[in-house]
């Protein structure tokens, strides 16, 4: 079964985005949910160490060996026919991570793409999917893009935060996941309101590309004993390749831990 329309295919190559309104069934919305904030009070001060820290956020990574709901995610149908439609069939997991907009935080992100990805000669290689664990309105911390701009094949202006003719602010309900083609210009937006807003971030590589986490190497015994052959796929946990080049990226990154 496919999930994506004709029309659908053709928003995510020309506009660089689709938005699934109401995807997350509401017993996995609340399971992520509490997962999320019982992370954020186990970790303490150390949620999101092994990948980075943002002022104004609580950040958390490496979820896939942090909860079964994560690890399941990854690998929903629907999802997956989205970063094909993307990047081809080539791809996998490149990571997942939490990332919650505290309230009163008004400062936006500047304009970026992700992992400072230009397409190169093969095309696209970088898809984020955005799932929305409360609602995001235009007050509290939304994302905005600027539709198209992946084909521009060029960088914003490093630290940017202005505002940008023709972009747009991606809302939506709790439950909702946006898919996006992270070679287009986007940011998070300020919380001006009294709740933080928070969201998980599922981002995907080509198969070519290194891990941003290099998954093999962050996720415990038990975890991967417990992996499908699907999710063992995704994560590229028996790609010779992928071990060559996530595991470069690792030593000269320095994100993992002792």
């Amino acid at each position: 079964m496919t999930m994506l329309s004709a029309a659908d295919r053709r928003q995510v190559d020309e506009l660089g985005y689709l938005v699934l309104s109401d995807f997350v069934p509401a017993t996995m919305l609340e399971e992520m949910r509490e997962r999320v904030e019982a992370l954020w009070a186990e970790e303490g001060d150390d949620a999101g160490t092994e990948f980075r820290l943002e002022p104004g956020t609580r950040r958390l990574a490496n979820l896939v060996d942090k909860g079964d709901v994560f690890a399941r995610m990854i690998v929903m149908p629907g999802i997956l026919e989205c970063v094909e439609a993307v990047i081809g069939s080539d791809y996998k997991l490149s990571s997942l991570n939490a990332r919650s907009t505290n309230p009163h935080n008004t400062e936006a992100q500047p304009w970026h793409v992700d992992a400072g990805a230009i397409a190169d000669e093969r095309g696209y290689w970088v898809c984020n999917t955005i799932w929305m664990l409360d609602d995001f309105t235009s007050d509290n911390g939304a994302t905005r893009m600027i539709p198209r701009s992946h084909t521009w094949r060029r960088l914003p202006a490093p630290g940017n935060r202005d505002a940008l003719p023709d972009e747009q602010l991606v809302t939506g309900g709790a439950g909702t996941v946006v898919v996006m083609n992270t070679h287009m210009w986007h940011a998070g937006t300020g919380n001006r309101t009294e709740r933080c807003r928070r969201a998980l971030h599922g981002f995907y590589t080509r198969g070519d590309k290194p891990q941003q986490q290099y998954q093999k190497a962050l996720l415990r015994a038990q975890t991967i004993g417990a992996l499908s052959p699907a999710q063992r796929k995704v994560l590229a946990l028996d790609d010779p390749e992928n071990d060559q080049l996530s595991s470069e990226t690792t030593r000269m990154s320095g994100f993992l831990k002792d």
